[in-house]
């Protein structure tokens, strides 16, 4: 017993800036420790399961259940480097004192350009500038790898490497012109908001999140893909009457050149109040993948893209095209848009007013190396980045539950509107396309599938396509 209480006794004895920051380092690697070991226990399903169980005989070959499995497995062994790499780098930074570096050299770099310590805002985005530099670097050659490694060994990936390079500099451009007036604006409410400095705060975040969700797909997201409407036929038609019938304020129908990119699938909407917009990627879209096309047919292609065969169907019809939107449509009608923004909301008033119970203790900053200065860009960091990452690992396991329950009620809206057997096949041909493995060992799934896995989808789907 007293050999217990000696570490206790050592543990109470230390400052509580050391306290604070050794309870950061272990919490981190705790988080990093359960992850490698959900990881290990699904990749060993990976391994194991080298034939297609029993009740999936209906729903996939051999030959695409061995390509997912291999696709899978290499996936998850990236994942497990890539993870590995991120822990150390971010230990070695704590423990080198890395963060009152960077604000150091953040310093003397404003100082040069004539902005003095009183200057703060200025050296906090100096300092956001060189650390988001930082990240991208180091973060280079493991996208490098997954990119031309592992998506080009399976096949998804479309880009040539002078494309990959243009779109990671201009998504960084891109990012910076955002991330930096939104972040003086955000320090400059926190230094003149008084008490009350985190409503202010909670709302001015609020404002931005609502216009770049406004604003993204008209004016964002085109930057880097193209977006076309969808041309005028049945499919357009179809979608149109869909959407009026559960009165769906649908105004536009745009199809996304995501095959420039990758072969991966999706679909989304968004837009406010009576202006909304369906987004399809032609992945999706049988008549228009450009996986489907005869290379002939691609006389104009862009030297950006890739050119290879194209003799992997991909895709689905028309009918199961709007079963997926009718999945997708059962989000809004059910409210899961609104309750997952409510939900998003309450968090970040949450966070900003334990931001404002807790910046002015000086021992979180003196933790990480800041003595004489308490910073507020700093301040936010280490606040909302290492004391909440309890909080934040509850919450996210929280919202994966909800997000699978409300992938259900989505299901079963589709289900409603007819389209139980064509949401069937179009899942089965996503998972296909997609190369999803639906075998997944349990706790894995349940930490981290923010959708059911197939077998559940489709089984609750089954007892409508019967009826």
């Amino acid at each position: 017993a007293r050999a217990m209480a000696l570490p206790a006794e050592l543990w109470a004895e230390l400052p509580a800036e050391r306290r604070i920051f050794c309870s950061v380092l272990l919490f981190s690697w705790a988080v990093y420790l359960w992850e490698a070991f959900l990881a290990h226990r699904q990749r060993r399903v990976y391994r194991t399961t080298t034939h297609v169980p029993r009740e999936l005989g209906q729903i996939m070959d051999s030959e695409t259940f061995e390509k997912s499995r291999l696709y899978q497995l290499d996936k998850s062994t990236f994942s497990f480097w890539s993870g590995l790499y991120s822990e150390v780098e971010g230990t070695m930074i704590l423990l080198s004192g890395g963060i009152p570096f960077l604000w150091n050299l953040s310093g003397r770099i404003s100082g040069r350009a004539g902005f003095g310590p009183e200057y703060e805002i200025v050296q906090s985005l100096v300092f956001l500038l060189l650390a988001t530099l930082f990240s991208a670097v180091t973060g280079l050659p493991w996208s490098l790898y997954n990119t031309f490694v592992i998506e080009e060994k399976h096949g998804f990936n479309q880009q040539t490497l002078g494309f990959f390079f243009k779109d990671a500099i201009k998504k960084f451009i891109v990012t910076q012109c955002i991330l930096l007036p939104v972040t003086s604006l955000l320090l400059y409410i926190i230094k003149i908001g008084g008490d009350y400095f985190f409503i202010y705060a909670w709302l001015f975040t609020l404002v931005v999140s609502l216009v770049l969700v406004t604003i993204y797909a008209d004016y964002i997201a085109p930057l880097f893909d193209k977006f076309i409407p969808l041309p005028e036929g049945e499919l357009k038609q179809q979608i149109e009457t869909m959407a009026k019938s559960i009165d769906f304020p649908l105004t536009k129908v745009y199809v996304v050149e995501g095959s420039k990119r990758s072969s991966h699938s999706n679909a989304y909407f968004y837009g406010f109040f009576k202006n909304k917009r369906i987004v399809l990627f032609d992945t999706l879209l049988e008549d228009y993948s450009a996986l489907n096309k005869e290379p002939a047919e691609e006389d104009g292609e862009n030297e950006e893209t890739k050119s290879k065969p194209r003799n992997k169907k991909q895709g689905c019809k028309n009918e199961e095209v709007l079963a997926v939107l009718g999945h997708e449509l059962g989000h809004w009608k059910l409210g899961h848009t609104v309750k997952n923004i409510i939900i998003s909301q309450m968090n970040s008033f949450l966070c900003f007013f334990l931001f404002a119970v807790l910046i002015g203790r000086k021992e979180l900053f003196a933790a990480f190396g800041f003595y004489d200065t308490q910073p507020t860009l700093i301040g936010l960091m280490i606040i909302f980045q290492f004391i909440f990452s309890p909080y934040n690992e509850v919450l996210s396991f929280c919202l994966t539950v909800l997000s699978r329950r409300f992938e259900f009620q989505a299901d079963a809206f589709a289900k409603e509107l007819g389209k139980a057997k064509d949401l069937y096949s179009a899942l089965i041909k996503l998972n296909k396309d997609n190369l999803g493995f639906p075998v997944s060992d349990w706790i894995f799934s349940m930490w981290h599938y923010s959708h059911p896995p197939l077998l559940e989808r489709l089984q609750a789907l089954k007892d409508a396509k019967q009826e």
